[in-house]
């Protein structure tokens, strides 16, 4: 298959393009280090001629915080829209969206309401589309996996409030498979959440991460969620990541229905172990027979 994959140079998408081309499949990769800003790709006509041959779509590109250049409207709504309808128009029918756990009726973040508006003009056209939602991603290269484990480290492990909101880790292997099982199953237009094997609380996550460096345990540091707010009023001026409506959705829990994910996969999703956080969608062994597309 050819395959046009956006956000290729991204942790998602660095892993999908190994095993499609590990696959024999042919990637057309849509980055700024390939020469297309996506930021810039804001009408069909733009993505027509990137599409001439293409067999199938996946668009995995995303922000979780904003900068003077990288905005949520842009890159998460106005070019997936254009992309989906240059689709929609070209006959490429195969459209995988990797959208996020929260993009939802619910969504209140800036973040998630701007995929959730990519995600709906998906679904309002007549093509093969599957909008996947992951819970947190970790896994070799992942910037939120380090930023977990770095907190991990810490003489006292901080979590917002009590700690106990409920989160399914994923290993990206299990993202890309199921990404990659998309492009051949017949059960299209579907809807998913892409969730770990094991719902544990944000506390328990941080403690996971901390043994499995091997690491003596600690205590945790409560931090009431209106400190912490505060905080990031100033913080986001540094970092994106330190944004008010981050801390929110942390706080709102990352949980999914699993169902349907372990179908389309035709297995359960990795249990945690150590080995997983320095492996990834290629070197990390599920069990069973991987994926064939």
């Amino acid at each position: 298959m050819n395959i046009l994959l956006t956000g290729a140079s991204g942790f998602l998408g660095r892993n999908i393009a190994a095993r499609l081309r590990a696959a024999g499949h042919q990637v057309r990769p849509v980055c700024r280090s390939q020469g297309v800003d996506f930021a810039h790709m804001l009408e069909p006509a733009d993505w027509l001629p990137l599409l001439a041959g293409v067999d199938a779509v996946i668009n995995c590109v995303g922000i979780i915080g904003e900068t003077a250049t990288q905005r949520f409207q842009a890159l998460h709504t106005t070019a997936p829209q254009a992309l989906f309808r240059a689709c929609a128009s070209a006959g490429v029918r195969r459209v995988v969206q990797v959208s996020a756990l929260g993009a939802d009726a619910q969504a209140f973040s800036a973040y998630h309401r701007s995929k959730l508006a990519a995600d709906n003009c998906l679904r309002s056209l007549a093509l093969d589309w599957f909008v996947l939602r992951p819970a947190l991603i970790y896994g070799h290269g992942g910037t939120s996996a380090k930023l977990f484990m770095a907190l991990a480290r810490l003489p006292l492990l901080p979590v917002i409030g009590s700690g106990e909101q409920a989160v399914q880790p994923v290993h990206i292997r299990d993202v890309v498979d199921g990404v990659l099982a998309c492009l051949v199953t017949e059960q299209t237009r579907q809807t998913l959440d892409i969730v770990g094997a094991e719902t544990l609380t944000f506390k328990q996550w941080l403690h996971t991460l901390r043994a499995a460096q091997g690491l003596a345990p600690t205590r945790t540091l409560n931090i009431p969620l209106r400190l912490a707010l505060a905080a990031t009023e100033v913080g986001r001026h540094f970092s994106p990541l330190l944004h008010p409506d981050n801390l929110r959705m942390l706080q709102a829990g990352y949980q999914g229905e699993t169902q349907a994910f372990n179908a389309l996969l035709g297995r359960r999703p990795l249990a945690f172990a150590p080995a997983l956080l320095t492996q990834d969608a290629s070197s990390a062994q599920t069990g069973s027979t991987p994926c064939s597309i």
